[in-house]
């Protein structure tokens, strides 16, 4: 823990020095106005740097600077996209200490499951890295006297704008796919946690990346984002956020007719037959809400548990959400700690009032932990209904609300009530009831009997107002590619004639026919 704490400050102290800067054309640069803001450790809220805050003048360089790599890098062949990308991983790999600690400092994620988010972006570069020589694939697709064939080529610089979970992985799952695809990028990270992306762009810079292939660009999503979406040579906006900005983003890129994709909230259910394996699906009815401190969109928020075991079972989560260990999100030790930022502190300290005045029980928690920070003990509402607020909006912090069901249509009903559908999370062992149930969800991705296992080459994404677009495998070349079909004549086909008058006559003059006919 000592050595983790005196390695954590050597690099939070390295940071302050230098502050954060942005990265446009290759080069790190101040904002054009010379503003900067500060980023703050969640365990106490004091200053870790200052960060450049960028406008739309910012934007508008690295823009240009992503416009002007784009055909070279557009051109490069896919082997040698590969090999930058692969380097890239290796580099994440050699960092990946630095990275997990200030990602640590910075958000507030328990140190072990930063370790494993340093990691898992690694991952992500090496998964599309052997997908770039085949990106540009299509399909064959022959007709009748004609060979028709698709083919897929990069849609241009495009602006990714990432969250404050767990940025320098979700960043990884963005830029990866892009630069892949022969994309440029602009890359906006969130304002509450800015300290990895500028470690994510000095390796990129290490790795061989060429100049201007991506920027990066801190700032506020006010200013900054919203110049972002906006800017005419940026052709599409990857997102990873709240519904609401999701919103916006949308509206802001429509008269440029931006193409988008969006990674939204959710208020995924977790459904638990009496069939099921309960010890199971205790662990990960526990493991899905409260780690990552409830702050991810994936999140089993919403537990769903058949009548006839519903007492047991929430008795047996309350004991689990008991025992768990906040503290420093330093200390391997600790399973959650501080929320990202005061303003997510208090909106999740709300919603404590709201469940006792909408009746629900607050079985553990409900309260902020220490007087420093943005600590807040996990809690577990229960008895509550469909129709309350704790079971209808994203909290998105360490908080659980469990909710009875009498069958699997009352199951269905409430598991479909919220305007969310990102995932869901089934635990039985009827598998009929597993495949119909699964197939009912509204819901983009649907595990059973398991937590939510990431399998790269499937689709990630949400249905309603958890988002628009898949990423994952190809999925993602879909969004960062356009595609093209050509279809080549092979028999002779020609058009019919058209304009030569009647069978047999004489070929008009042109010039002539044409104002005679006028003139009738």
């Amino acid at each position: 823990m000592t050595a983790t704490m005196d390695k954590a400050s050597e690099l939070r102290a390295a940071r302050a020095r230098s502050g954060l800067k942005h990265f446009i054309g290759g080069a790190w640069v101040d904002s054009a106005s010379g503003e900067t803001f500060e980023t703050h450790a969640p365990s106490d809220n004091s200053v870790i740097t200052h960060a450049a805050s960028g406008n739309a003048e910012d934007i508008d360089r690295a823009a240009r600077a992503a416009h002007d790599a784009f055909p070279a890098w557009r051109a490069l062949d896919g082997k040698a996209r590969r090999k930058i990308l692969y380097k890239v991983a290796a580099l994440i790999e050699d960092r990946a200490e630095e990275i997990a600690l200030l990602e640590s400092l910075d958000t507030g994620q328990p140190i072990r499951f930063m370790r494993s988010a340093a990691a898992r972006a690694a991952e992500n570069f090496r998964f599309f890295a052997d997908r770039a020589e085949g990106a540009q694939d299509g399909l064959s697709l022959p007709a009748k006297g004609f060979l028709n064939y698709t083919v897929r080529q990069p849609i241009g610089p495009v602006g990714v704008i990432t969250p404050w979970n767990t940025p320098f992985m979700l960043s990884s799952w963005k830029i990866a796919p892009a630069l892949a695809a022969g994309c440029t990028v602009v890359h906006k990270p969130a304002e509450w946690s800015p300290v990895t992306a500028t470690l994510l762009a000095e390796i990129l810079d290490e790795a061989g990346v060429p100049k201007g292939v991506v920027n990066l660009v801190h700032g506020y999503g006010e200013t900054a984002g919203k110049a972002l979406t906006e800017h005419p040579l940026i052709k599409a906006i990857a997102f990873i956020g709240e519904s609401s900005t999701g919103s916006l983003i949308q509206k802001q890129g429509a008269d440029t007719l931006k193409r988008t994709h969006l990674e939204l909230g959710g208020k995924n259910p977790m459904v638990v037959f009496a069939d099921a394996d309960l010890d199971r699906a205790l662990d990960a009815a526990v493991f899905m809400l409260y780690s990552l401190n409830g702050q991810r969109c994936t999140s089993s928020s919403r537990l769903l548990v058949e009548r006839g075991i519903y007492e047991e079972f929430a008795a047996g989560i309350a004991e689990r959400v008991a025992n768990i260990r906040v503290g420093d999100p330093l200390d391997p030790d600790t399973e959650v700690g501080p929320l990202i930022h005061p303003r997510q502190f208090d909106k999740v300290c709300s919603y404590f009032d709201i469940a006792r005045q909408d009746g629900a029980t607050v079985a553990v928690g409900g309260e902020r932990l220490g007087d420093t920070g943005n600590y807040v003990r996990p809690t577990l509402f229960t008895n509550a209904r469909t129709d309350m607020r704790i079971a209808q909006e994203e909290i998105f912090g360490p908080v659980l609300t469990v909710i009875p069901f009498d069958d699997e249509a009352d199951a269905l009903r409430i598991a479909n009530d919220v305007k969310y559908g990102l995932a869901g999370y089934l635990w039985t062992n009827d598998v009929t009831r597993a495949h119909n149930f699964a197939q009912g969800l509204d819901v983009g991705m649907v595990w059973v009997n398991s937590e939510n296992v990431r399998h790269l080459p499937s689709p990630f994404g949400g249905m309603k107002a958890s988002g628009i677009g898949r990423d994952g495998g190809d999925y993602s070349f879909d969004f960062y590619m356009e595609t093209k079909n050509i279809a080549v004549n092979l028999d002779g086909h020609r058009a019919q004639k058209f304009g030569v008058g009647e069978r047999g006559s004489a070929k008009p003059t042109l010039g002539t026919a044409p104002e005679k006919k006028l003139a009738e």
